[in-house]
């Protein structure tokens, strides 16, 4: 069972499934916000009178409050605890979600899809730093991929959604869903989140400067990069799948949502597996150094089929595996990161999916630099990315391997590592 939150020593089992859950909700700001309306981009456009840059800026606004957010909200439930912040969060989120759906412009839409993320950014550092907390090792590794498993339902069911919902209701019906998604993580989090940071694990006042000091922890840094490219490849496909489907492979909103909906399937089965590996105790790291090979070859497949004279429709065949590889990468590695900072767990979540969410928002406009007609720059960051998150994951395991007391926790039990 789950420590108390004034135990002394983690939990080996896992977490109470209701948590878990609920958890899961709070962590899946990101896809039940955007995937929902990537299929109205064209409707928002043409309703707004303005162009494909300026709605997908609504995508780059609500990723930079999601990195933003976090560093913001990290330190302070380190202090605070992680409750007490946490419904502050959910609650101004509510709210600038129901300005996005009354937004009569494209600058009060991208104001407020910022103003969302930014206060729901709490709920993402709270669900890492609630596992961290209660949590260590291959228990903690488990509960991480588990609970992204569960998240990644929201990527199958909502681009599919909002697919079949596109042709028929209004774009802001659409973000009317996406209102009623915050409303349910504020009652999730008043009805379910405990506090899991007692008053004397706490720190004596919110400390920006232990940001700072987790910069000078390489293990914890190569493992944030890894994540944070990773996220970079996936982030770019997600923010251009609406216009290469549509546009590149002249799909319907509807099929463009089930296709999209198959390769978040590809991610759920990721998680599942992987959870399924660290319960028999697989390192983490083993998992990681098979599936990201297959990141980075799916991702110059696409390159290839965007830039050869090869029907469109061959392009959604190296997707699939390069978000399915995506889904044994992300929980592990975030694991691995958060094993690293379990000192400060609310800055280290904090950092962890700050990082990725602002390279996230850096990135994503990329994919539509050359318009909605090739996928030729989709493909080209995506490459990059994934070579880039190979390469931080091969420098970090090698510092490890030089430095073993780094993953103490993983040490006794493990059956098989990366060799």
């Amino acid at each position: 069972m789950p420590r108390s939150p004034d135990a002394g020593l983690p939990a080996r089992d896992g977490l109470p499934l209701r948590l878990l859950l609920v958890l899961a909700l709070l962590s899946a700001t990101a896809p039940l916000s955007v995937d929902f309306y990537l299929a109205s981009f064209p409707a928002i456009a043409t309703s707004l009178e303005t162009d494909a840059g300026a709605v997908q800026l609504t995508l780059t606004a609500f990723l930079v409050g999601l990195g933003v957010g976090q560093v913001l909200w990290g330190p302070v439930t380190d202090h605070l605890g992680r409750v007490r912040p946490l419904l502050v969060g959910c609650t101004v989120s509510t709210l600038a979600a129901a300005v996005a759906v009354l937004a009569p412009t494209i600058e009060v839409l991208i104001g407020a899809r910022f103003v969302q993320a930014l206060a729901g950014a709490a709920g993402i550092v709270v669900a890492r730093a609630v596992i961290a907390d209660l949590l260590e090792g291959f228990a903690a590794a488990r509960a991480m991929s588990l609970m992204m498993t569960i998240k990644s339902i929201a990527p199958v069911a909502a681009p599919a959604i909002g697919g079949a919902v596109a042709g028929h209701v209004p774009w802001r019906g659409v973000l009317g869903i996406v209102l009623a998604v915050t409303v349910l993580q504020l009652v999730g989090a008043l009805t379910t989140v405990r506090e899991s940071l007692p008053p004397q694990r706490r720190t004596p006042r919110v400390q920006y400067a232990s940001l700072g000091r987790l910069f000078g922890r390489p293990a914890f840094l190569g493992y944030a990069a890894t994540v944070l490219f990773t996220f970079g490849a996936l982030m770019t496909y997600i923010s251009s799948s609406s216009f290469v489907y549509q546009g590149v492979l002249g799909t319907t909103e509807l099929v463009y949502g089930l296709l999209f909906a198959l390769n978040a399937i590809g991610l759920t089965i990721g998680g599942l597996v992987s959870a399924r590996l660290a319960r028999r105790r697989v390192h983490p790291a083993r998992t990681v150094s098979l599936a990201l090979p297959v990141t980075v070859a799916s991702t110059a497949a696409v390159l290839v089929v965007a830039v050869s004279p090869l029907p469109a429709w061959v392009l959604a065949v190296p997707l699939f595996p390069m978000v399915t590889s995506a889904g044994f990468v992300m929980g592990n590695t975030s694991a691995l990161a958060l094993q690293q900072s379990r000192d400060v767990a609310g800055a280290g979540s904090a950092l962890v999916g700050g990082l990725m969410f602002l390279f996230g928002g850096v990135v994503s406009p990329l994919g539509g630099i050359a318009g909605d007609d090739t996928a030729v720059p989709m493909a080209l960051v995506m490459v990059v990315s994934s070579t880039c998150a190979l390469g931080s994951f091969v420098l970090t395991r090698r510092y490890v391997r030089c430095h073993p007391a780094a993953e103490r926790a993983f040490t006794a039990e493990v059956v098989t590592a990366d060799r």
